[in-house]
């Protein structure tokens, strides 16, 4: 059974039968007095030009889909009735209870339809609704058209929609360490000595005569002296410099958020006393 809850998931659905799908869903139409859902109209024919009704006694919705007991020859074949009235008169609707089987006004047939009796049975009229809201203006016992229900008190409410707007932490990128070799070149500059020969002369004296007259008058004779240079050596040794790490910081910056909004407005219409104040 359809209740007020599942009208918007009705609305659009595409009508199911057990022989396959019938065509979409164009309206539902509520018992005046109960607000209940009680017919759904079904878009049949080519292109959808045309819409019948079907009792949403026995019907269920899921997915998309409303599930009807009822094959599509016999939901195409039900009596005509113009949905651009907006309401189903006693006559039409008795006639679509004859036809689907489901008894008279009055009688119970899976779920009331029947607003009492006086000297007879009198069938519950119906309102339309529109994206899951109860189009009941101008009937009987109806009070204006408000989202509390089909009757209301002198009051009307208005309503509005405001943004609610959160955070939501998901992933923005991703860093990562690496560390490779490259090479450079290295300039240092270090001071090397080397020896050079320097001949020096002595004049002959009383200290050195001794030395200078060891050995024969004449004769050949060679000295040798070692000559000593520095080089420069090169070695390397690796030497830790620093400890590098990732972290994290949080960064708050102001970002603009743009949404779209309804809300309602009341207007007045009729002789209003102009000097009424809007409260």
């Amino acid at each position: 059974m359809i209740d007020d809850r599942q009208i918007s998931d009705v609305i659009g659905s595409t009508a199911v039968g057990p022989d396959g799908k019938h065509g979409s869903v164009g309206e539902v139409f509520l018992d005046d007095e109960t607000g209940r859902p009680e017919w759904a109209t079904v878009r049949t024919g080519l292109f959808g030009t045309k819409e019948a009704f079907v009792p949403l006694a026995d019907a269920t919705v899921s997915g998309g889909e409303l599930r009807v007991p009822y094959d599509k020859a016999k939901v195409k074949g039900a009596p005509h009735v113009d949905v651009s009235a907006g309401h189903l008169s006693p006559q039409e609707e008795q006639e679509l209870y004859r036809y689907y089987g489901l008894g008279t006004a009055g009688t119970t047939t899976g779920q009331a339809m029947t607003t009492g009796t006086t000297t007879g049975t009198t069938t519950g009229t119906t309102g339309t609704t529109t994206g899951g809201r109860a189009d009941l203006s101008g009937r009987e016992g109806v009070v204006g058209r408000d989202t509390s229900g089909p009757t209301t008190d002198n009051a009307m409410t208005r309503s509005e929609e405001h943004l609610e707007v959160g955070t939501q932490r998901v992933k923005a990128g991703r860093a990562r360490l690496r560390k490779y070799v490259v090479t450079e070149n290295v300039s240092q500059t270090v001071p090397v000595s080397h020896e050079e020969v320097r001949v020096e002369r002595e004049p002959i004296t009383d200290a050195n005569i001794g030395n200078a007259m060891d050995g024969p008058a004449i004769s050949e004779e060679e000295h040798e002296v070692v000559l000593h240079a520095e080089r420069p050596v090169v070695s390397k040794e690796a030497t830790p410099v620093e400890r590098v790490r990732l972290d994290t910081q949080t960064v708050t910056e102001q970002q603009e958020v743009t949404g779209q909004v309804r809300k309602e407005q009341i207007e007045v219409d009729g002789d209003v006393d102009p000097t009424t104040r809007r409260r």
